[in-house]
């Protein structure tokens, strides 16, 4: 964006006369002008000509409010004309950058203060497929894990969230998931993704984690077939074992109506301390502290090309990813002090 250029305003009053004195000679009773004595300096007049405008210092709060004006200016008028550009899933990367990312930070930094360990095992450039474990009954736990990659990741890379057939019904949250950059769940999109270079993140607990009791809460639950690690062997990508800790506790869980559930076509209905009980209110998220820790990323491009199809070895790499996922999320509830410090 091009920083504006604002001209700071300037005084032309004249000042005819202000930068002169007069000192009074020896048996006169006038007054020369300075510039009449010998090696005298006269301070040069504002009337001698016009100054350069200067911008204002880097950093000033004018300088960095204007810049700010003309940025957004821009940006509504690539908005309005169309001239921004969307991939072939749909995702636009200046309206995440600029707009969602600035939404979600501020949750991310001051009301759930996320505290993440162990980004540099995101690699800098190159496919990557991230695997987390899923909680918190509505999915905030992976809009947090979108966050904590691009501000924390020293390149700002983007993490490419794969999102349930769910996601894609609903109106409105349709459209901003495919503009964040989520797609389907599937095979095909998640390698396409990763041989492009992006960074893919997954949680395969899907509706399982998501929607679980209080009661189950850090206990991981099955990890599907193991497709993500068929999809990662194929790429050639590596595998980084993520663990959340804080999201269980933002909905508790304390029952399931079914019946609700069925009607509204929602593999869950949550019942919680406060929703349905409180209306809208209850569906404010309690301000618990979480920590997000990316693990050792476990190589997949020494495998042959067949070992995408050998059933033994992703039952193998799926389990050693869970258990890995597991061991840290206990270790992080060993060393956390408080659900909310």
């Amino acid at each position: 964006m091009a920083d504006a250029k604002v001209l700071p305003f300037d005084d032309d009053r004249s000042r005819s006369g202000a930068g002169r004195r007069r000192v009074a000679q020896p048996g006169t009773s006038g007054a020369a002008p300075v510039s009449a004595l010998p090696g005298a300096q006269v301070p040069e007049s504002r009337e001698a000509g016009p100054q350069a405008p200067q911008e204002p210092p880097e950093g000033s709060g004018r300088g960095t409010w204007d810049r700010r004006l003309a940025g957004g200016l821009a940006f509504l008028r690539r908005r309005v004309t169309g001239e921004y550009d969307v991939d072939e899933f749909g995702y636009d990367e200046e309206l995440t950058d600029q707009v969602l990312m600035s939404l979600l930070r501020p949750l991310a930094e001051k009301y759930f203060r996320v505290e993440v360990k162990g980004i540099e095992n995101i690699p800098s450039d190159g496919g990557a497929l991230v695997v987390a474990n899923h909680s918190g009954t509505l999915p905030l736990d992976g809009l947090m894990l979108q966050v904590a990659v691009h501000d924390h990741h020293p390149a700002e890379r983007h993490l490419r969230l794969l999102a349930a057939d769910l996601v894609f019904m609903l109106p409105v949250v349709n459209e901003l998931a495919r503009k964040a950059g989520h797609t389907l769940a599937c095979a095909e999109d998640a390698e396409r993704l990763l041989e492009r270079g992006e960074v893919v993140g997954v949680m395969p607990e899907g509706f399982k984690g998501l929607g679980k009791p209080f009661g189950d809460r850090y206990k991981l639950q099955r990890f599907g077939r193991g497709g993500f690690v068929s999809t990662a062997l194929r790429a050639g990508a590596p595998i980084v074992p993520c663990s959340i800790v804080g999201a269980e506790e933002i909905y508790p869980m304390i029952g399931n109506s079914r019946t609700l559930a069925r009607i509204l076509g929602f593999p869950y209905f949550p019942l919680t301390p406060t929703f349905p009980w409180l209306g809208p209110l209850g569906a404010v998220p309690l301000p618990t502290k979480w920590t997000i820790q990316f693990g050792e990323p476990i190589p997949t491009d020494g495998y042959p090309p067949e070992a995408a199809e050998d059933p033994m070895l992703m039952f193998n790499l799926t389990d050693q990813v869970r258990e890995q996922i597991q061991h840290t999320l206990y270790k992080l509830l060993v060393q956390r002090r408080s659900v909310f410090f």
